[in-house]
Formats: structure tokens, C-alpha cells, sequence
């Protein structure tokens, strides 16, 4: 594997980054009385998402599971670090949430009481997934130096 460590490092950093902006930025809109809490959460998502891709993307970067399946369909990833980036994944993504809830005093872990499931629900998520990945794909081979910043767009204006 090479110099692996670092791939892996890079994944939960960024995955907790994500996870942990922008869930603190939910749990403030929900405790505001801001009216934009929605444009609120998206820039925040948005924005943190093309931070953690421009520190990372010489070393790694997707910080996300679709997009690493992806990556070692099309053969930019062997797959025998598919396990290993998954797993710093979703360490991270723990990390972050127990993190933004720690931040509010809440406790660590516990289920959400908001019901997420349905077709529409299925759907929305694999558009906007198929989206990230074109914008992807497409910037990595078109305009590489543009990719961090077309994804935090991408993802601010899915929201």
C-alpha cells in the first residue's frame, strides 16, 4: 500500500470536518430563529466540503462513500483499500457527530426521532449522489484545479 496512512488520515479528517460542520450548523439552525437556516446549512456543508478537498485533494479527498466506490470501479483506487477508506469514513463521520454533539451538550450518540425513508427520499439521494459524481469526474478530467471549488457549488446548490 502506498504510504497509505496518510490516504486514510486524510479521509477521516475531511469526513469529520463535513460531518461535524455541518451538523453544528443544523443544530444551530434548528435553535435559531433564523429564517435562513436552510441557505444557513447549505453554505456551511458547501463551503467545508471545498476547504477539506483543497487541503486534501493531492493526497485524497472524496470523503465519501459513493464516491470511493466509484473511484475503484473506474480503477483510480485499488480495491483492496476500499475497506480502509470506507473505515475512515465512517470513523470520521462518528467522530463528527459525537463531536457537534458534545459541542451542544447533547448526549454522544442516540437515534434520530426524525423519520428519513420513501422513495422520494431514495431518489433525492441518488440524484444529487449521480450529480456529485459527474461534477466530479468531470472537473478531475477537465479542470482539475477547479474540482474542490465546483464540488462545494455542486453541493451548496443541491441543498
Amino acid at each position: 500500500m502506498r504510504d497509505s496512512w496518510r490516504h486514510f488520515l486524510a479521509e477521516f479528517i475531511g469526513t469529520f470536518a463535513l460531518v461535524f460542520v455541518g451538523g453544528a450548523s443544523i443544530m444551530l439552525a434548528k435553535d435559531s430563529s433564523s429564517p435562513a437556516g436552510l441557505l444557513e446549512i447549505a453554505l456551511a456543508h458547501g463551503l467545508i466540503l471545498a476547504v477539506m478537498v483543497s487541503a486534501f485533494m493531492r493526497i485524497s479527498g472524496h470523503f465519501n462513500p459513493a464516491v470511493t466506490l466509484v473511484m475503484a470501479l473506474a480503477g483510480n483506487l485499488p480495491w483492496r483499500e476500499v475497506p480502509a477508506y470506507l473505515a475512515a469514513q465512517f470513523a470520521g463521520a462518528f467522530a463528527g457527530v459525537g463531536a457537534a454533539h458534545l459541542m451542544f451538550g447533547m448526549r454522544l450518540f442516540f437515534a434520530s426521532t426524525h423519520a428519513r425513508h420513501g422513495s422520494a427520499q431514495l431518489w433525492s439521494e441518488a440524484v444529487a449522489t449521480f450529480g456529485l459524481l459527474f461534477v466530479i469526474r468531470g472537473c478531475s478530467r477537465l479542470r482539475p484545479s477547479a474540482t474542490a471549488y465546483a464540488v462545494g457549488a455542486y453541493i451548496t446548490a443541491a441543498y
